[in-house]
């Protein structure tokens, strides 16, 4: 796909998506609270409609495709509810770890084979052999799904669970989303310090609509702060979010660009930039491609930590960035656990970028449409999150052609 530049950008994105992670969190939620709640606004991207049919599928073998969220919700679903399933997905699903959520079930009572590679899908579930413990612990520092899906379940456990969090906590707001979201169906939690507890207890169904997605969010920020005049409005959008991506609104603000509520929709507009950007991106790593870009276009060296998660996403997202950083004169270098963005400085007039079958690549380096003429490959890997992100820009102004 082609995007002929364009740098003055005004308009609404309309179809910006509800939260997948919301999303996906409440339909596990509601599948143990007996399917009864009226649930609103979910998400259109992928990952969500695939859980919307697999979390009540009656198949033997359920294909989860490339959405690792699915994959580590569900496995934790069925094991505990005592299903016998098969788990399986593309290529790069197999290629990525599930070891860790997989020995901790297996701790509980869970009885799970791996069909090839030891620690990573495809699985078997062969069902659950009753509760085994009470106390689990688990490193705090992996996938915060791993641990979102283990409480999300804690509760349908006879004697509930003690989960111990061990070393630096990663992604921490997306699990203090899934204790809120546990809490709005009846389900209290207590999360102190690196112990989170949760007793016996039944989900109550419950009339609930998800907000948009601040992740999605994040690519008009970048269209924003890149462009020469933008006035972009998003709608649906919360300042008072669950969502840790929310921090998107305080780094871009010292990248130039202004949020501020109008109505009930969110604008953004021009605002003045920093030349050095120092952030941890711990507990917010899918806003880190979208932030590496706009740095490296906007002359902005950036000191970044809290990027190891990168490596197991839908791609290796570190090598991903790096190489394509490289197409505009920027680049990312790795020293230990901490990187540091050297911005391009002299930008190319187009630039063909590969995606990684990575749907945040193709977002995060689109907006670079508005200094130069950009191609995309394999522009569908969108639909994971954000099917309608190409719409979306037409709307605005920008001109694509396939």
């Amino acid at each position: 796909m082609t995007i002929q530049k364009n740098s003055s950008i005004y308009g609404t994105a309309n179809l910006l998506p509800a939260s997948k992670s919301i999303s996906n969190r409440v339909l596990i939620i509601n599948a143990l609270a007996g399917n009864a709640s009226q649930l609103h606004n979910l998400s259109d991207a992928n990952d969500t409609q695939l859980m919307l049919r697999l979390v009540n599928s009656k198949d033997r073998i359920i294909d989860v495709e490339d959405a690792g969220t699915t994959m580590r919700f569900l496995t934790a679903y069925f094991s505990i509810t005592n299903q016998r399933k098969v788990l399986t997905g593309t290529q790069r699903m197999k290629e990525r770890p599930i070891g860790i959520l997989v020995d901790a079930l297996r701790t509980l009572g869970a009885d799970i084979d791996y069909q090839e590679k030891e620690g990573y899908p495809p699985l078997t579930i062969n069902g659950f052999n009753g509760q085994k413990t009470t106390s689990l612990k688990i490193r705090g520092d992996i996938s915060s799904q791993f641990i979102s899906a283990i409480m999300m379940v804690a509760p349908v456990l006879p004697q509930g669970i003690k989960l111990e969090l061990e070393g630096k906590i990663g992604s921490r707001p997306y699990i203090e989303m899934t204790a809120s979201l546990m809490a709005q169906f009846g389900v209290k939690t207590k999360f102190v310090g690196n112990l989170i507890t949760v007793t016996p207890q039944t989900y109550t169904p419950t009339e609930f609509t998800v907000e948009s997605d601040w992740s999605a969010a994040s690519y008009w920020f970048a269209i924003t702060a890149l462009a020469e005049k933008a006035e972009v409005l998003l709608p649906r959008i919360s300042l008072h979010s669950l969502q840790g991506d929310r921090a998107i609104v305080d780094i871009m603000k010292t990248l130039g660009v202004e949020a501020e509520i109008e109505g009930s929709q969110l604008k953004l507009s021009k605002g003045s930039i920093t030349k050095e950007l120092r952030w941890d991106f711990t507990h917010c790593p899918d806003l880190a491609q979208t932030v590496a870009v706009v740095c490296a276009a906007k002359g902005v060296k950036g000191s970044f930590t809290g990027l190891e998660s990168l490596r197991i996403k839908e791609t290796d997202r570190i090598t991903a960035l790096q190489n394509e950083l490289k197409k505009i004169g920027a680049d990312l270098i790795e020293e230990s656990s901490q990187w540091t963005l050297v911005p391009t400085d002299k930008l190319p007039t187009r630039v063909t970028f590969a995606t990684y079958k990575d749907h945040r690549m193709a977002m995060a380096f689109a907006p670079l449409a508005t200094l130069m003429d950009v191609d995309i490959e394999n522009p569908g890997v969108v639909k994971k999150s954000y099917p309608n992100y190409w719409n979306d820009l037409k709307a605005v102004g920008f001109h694509l052609t396939e």
